[in-house]
């Protein structure tokens, strides 16, 4: 199967120093592996309705047609690697990286295209950037893709960790450049969740 990427910007403003780390990493992709860029900026999705445990209505969820969500959905899909570039914000993911996560669960009724089934297997990666120079502070972002990825269960790639605060202070970091440059040549393992030592 033809590699697809999906790059999955999660900032709140363009070519920001995650952006920028993201970019330097996707320059080392082979020249026919395909790659999609989409920002959630441009494609910004309503609020999530968790639908479960409402008996006036269908748990089963129709497949979206001709909106934001459907372009997010379709681009999902069809990648075999996709990558959450987001900012550690406050500690985590950034606002519109976990609503567009939020939607997986919605995917999950969507009976039709067997979400679960069509992302088993598949590879995430994350991207970030922080202004602490002490990477831990990351771990909430780590463990929240990592999680995502073992419910798949998908590979997981691991994140790759920038230092920066104001835009393009990230080209500074020499040694965040210089994982870049092989972080989508490894082969990731499965993902499994912490408590998962099997």
């Amino acid at each position: 199967m033809t590699r697809k990427f999906l790059f999955v910007l999660g900032s709140a403003r363009p070519e920001g120093n995650t952006e920028i780390l993201t970019r330097k990493a996707a320059e080392q992709l082979p020249s026919d592996v395909e790659q999609r860029w989409l920002s959630l900026a441009d494609l910004p999705l309503p609020d999530f309705e968790d639908r479960r445990h409402d008996d006036t209505r269908p748990r089963a969820r129709p497949r979206p047609v001709g909106d934001n969500e459907a372009v997010l959905l379709d681009a999902t899909l069809e990648a075999t690697d996709i990558v959450i570039a987001s900012p550690l914000y406050w500690y985590s993911v950034s606002a519109t990286v976990k609503r567009y996560l939020d939607y997986w669960d919605a995917w999950l009724e969507t009976p039709e295209i067997d979400f679960k089934g069509t992302l088993e297997g598949r590879t995430l990666w994350g991207v970030t950037a922080l202004a602490h120079r002490e990477e831990e502070v990351a771990e909430p972002l780590i463990g929240t893709l990592r999680n995502t990825a073992a419910f798949f269960p998908m590979h997981f790639g691991g994140v790759l960790l920038g230092n920066g605060t104001r835009p393009g202070h990230v080209l500074a970091d020499d040694e965040s450049l210089a994982r870049a440059k092989t972080f989508f040549a490894q082969e990731p393992p499965l993902a499994r969740y912490p408590y998962d030592k099997g």
